[in-house]
C-alpha cells in the first residue's frame, strides 16, 4: 500500500474484514444496520451487541490511537458503552492493520448522525447532567498515552504550531494541566435522548478543557447551544489550559474555514481570549 494514501472504508471494500471479525468474535452481524465511516464500520450483532471494525495502514501503527475502545474500559463514572471483547490482525498483502471490538449496544441516536450541528437538539436537563458528570469523571484519570485528534497525537507542539501560525508567536501556549480527554468530542459521538459518549478509539491525555472546546467549535451554527456548552464547562474553559484549548479550537476554524457562521464567532472568541492573556 502507498504509505501516503489514507484508507477510506466508504470507498474501499471491507466485507472480507467484517467476515473475519465475525469469526474472531463468534458473532453474526446485521449488515443492514452497518454505519460506515472513513476508518471504521459499526453494526449490530444478532446477540444485541455492537461490533466495531477499525482499520489503519500498518506503517501508521503507533503514531495514532489504537486499542482505545478496550483501554477505555478502565474509565469509571463515564457514560460509555461497556467493552466485551476484541481481536486484531495484520493483512500483510494490503499493508493494513484491522481491529474488531464487541461492545454494549446503544440504541439512542447520535446527534446528528454525521456532520456538524445545524439545528438545536431537544436535550433534557438530565442529558447535560450526564455530560458534565462524564467529563468530570474522565478528568480524574491521567493516561500515559496521548489522545489523538483527526488521527494525529494531541501534543504541546501541535497546539503551539497551530495557534502561533494563526495568531502570531507572541502568544503563550503553554499547557499546564493535562488530563484524560475523549479526543473526538463531537455531536455525532453523543446520543439522545439518553446521553452516551461513543467512539473511544482516540481517548488519551490532552489539555484540560479540550473536549469542551471541541464541542463548542462544532456548535457554532447554533449559537444558543454553543453558549450553553461554554456555560456548562466554564470550570474547565476558564483555566489556563482551558483558554489555550479554546484558542486552539478558534485557530482551527480560522485556519481552514471560510463560512462566516463559524469564522465570526471564532474570531470574536479569539479576541476575548487573547485580550485575557495580555
Amino acid at each position: 500500500m502507498d504509505p501516503g494514501r489514507e484508507v477510506d472504508l466508504r470507498q474501499q471494500p471491507h466485507a472480507h474484514a467484517l467476515e473475519r471479525a465475525e469469526r474472531c468474535l463468534g458473532v453474526a452481524v446485521d449488515r443492514g444496520s452497518a454505519v460506515v465511516k472513513r476508518r471504521s464500520v459499526g453494526a449490530r450483532s444478532r446477540r444485541d451487541t455492537w461490533v466495531r471494525l477499525e482499520v489503519q495502514p500498518r506503517e501508521l501503527l503507533g503514531t495514532r490511537g489504537w486499542n482505545g475502545v478496550q483501554a477505555a474500559e478502565v474509565l469509571q463514572g463515564v457514560a460509555k458503552p461497556a467493552w466485551y471483547q476484541g481481536a486484531s490482525w495484520l493483512d500483510r498483502e494490503a499493508g493494513l492493520m484491522w481491529r474488531a471490538d464487541e461492545t454494549q449496544l446503544v440504541t439512542a441516536t447520535p446527534i446528528p448522525a454525521a456532520g456538524v450541528l445545524r439545528h438545536a437538539p431537544r436535550l433534557p436537563e438530565s442529558w447535560w447532567d450526564t455530560v458534565n458528570a462524564s467529563l468530570d469523571a474522565l478528568a480524574t484519570h491521567r493516561p500515559a498515552h496521548p489522545a489523538t485528534r483527526h488521527t494525529t497525537f494531541v501534543t504541546q507542539q501541535r497546539i503551539t504550531t497551530l495557534i502561533t501560525r494563526v495568531f502570531g508567536d507572541d502568544v503563550d501556549t503553554t499547557i499546564d494541566e493535562w488530563t484524560a480527554v475523549h479526543g473526538d468530542f463531537a455531536w455525532p459521538n453523543l446520543t439522545a435522548p439518553e446521553c452516551w459518549l461513543l467512539d473511544w478509539e482516540d481517548w488519551g491525555a490532552g489539555p484540560r478543557g479540550f473536549d469542551a472546546a471541541c464541542l463548542w467549535m462544532g456548535s457554532l451554527a447554533v449559537p444558543d447551544v454553543a453558549e450553553r456548552i461554554a456555560a456548562e464547562r466554564a470550570g474547565d474553559l476558564s483555566t489556563r489550559s482551558g483558554r489555550v484549548s479554546w484558542l486552539y479550537a478558534c485557530a482551527g476554524i480560522l485556519d481552514t474555514e471560510t463560512d462566516p457562521v463559524f469564522t465570526e464567532p471564532a474570531r470574536h472568541r479569539a479576541e476575548v481570549l487573547l485580550g485575557q492573556r495580555r
